[in-house]
């Protein structure tokens, strides 16, 4: 069934039918409803539901106040109020600042090259500490290992003998700073840092070396053989790494 016209209240047909302003209109019906000008889609403005032209579209009127002693007080309270807020969001906020920076393109890549750069800068230092800390480690253990004080190097003293007895004390075993103890039973170990010979009963090797023939000294010296130099003396032992 066909729609009435909204404005001569005629069956519109859907060869001149207008759709708008929720309501049906005869193209030769939709009009301005001061000036009766033609109106279409394009030109025409909605008020209540009904069509004007851009001349005649009706205007909000504001409603005039006047300042009569009850507004005015009104008015410098709300002014008073306002100030009152405003100096004390300003105290509150005193000394801060706060600058927004739109995430861009550009600033997140600048920021993943910094994050590289940090990541490479800590695994970069956290290699020299830990470089740091196996030298120290190194000459700690060497230098007790060394001291005249240290029990593990002391020469064997006999206990002093009781009153009325004397006998001759054995004497103190030497081994040659050349000789090599027995190999044990074909250890490998592998280097993991260069070491330089600091004495003459000591070997040096470079990373990834193969020390053969290794015995165990104390905690913190070996006896070996680099197999790459064939030479033969004491290492550290926290340079190598069992295989």
């Amino acid at each position: 069934m066909n729609p009435l016209c909204s404005r001569c209240n005629l069956v519109v047909y859907p060869t001149e039918k207008i759709n708008c302003l929720d309501k049906y209109w005869h193209s030769r019906c939709f009009r301005c409803e001061v000036c009766n000008m033609s109106l279409n889609m394009k030109n025409y403005k909605g008020f209540e539901k009904r069509p004007y032209c851009n001349a005649h579209y009706p205007r909000v009127n504001y409603t005039c106040v006047a300042d009569t002693p009850e507004n005015l007080r009104l008015k410098q309270q709300s002014k008073t109020q306002s100030q009152v807020l405003y100096k004390e969001d300003f105290e509150k906020n005193k000394g801060k600042s706060y600058t927004v920076v739109t995430d861009t393109p550009e600033l997140q890549r600048l920021k993943k090259s910094q994050d590289q750069v940090s990541n490479f800068k800590y695994h970069e230092e956290f290699e020299k500490s830990k470089s740091s800390h196996v030298q120290e480690d190194f000459e700690r253990s060497k230098t007790q290992h060394h001291q005249p004080g240290n029990p593990a190097s002391a020469p064997y003293q006999p206990p002093a003998a009781p009153q009325g007895y004397h006998y001759n004390p054995a004497p103190e075993p030497v081994r040659p700073a050349a000789a090599a103890p027995p190999p044990s039973a074909g250890k490998r170990y592998r280097a993991v840092y260069d070491y330089a010979a600091a004495d003459e009963d000591e070997v040096s090797f470079m990373d990834g070396d193969v020390i053969v023939d290794v015995q165990q000294i104390d905690e913190g010296w070996m006896y070996g053989r680099v197999e790459r130099t064939n030479q033969q003396g004491m290492l550290p032992a926290n340079y190598v790494e069992a295989i």
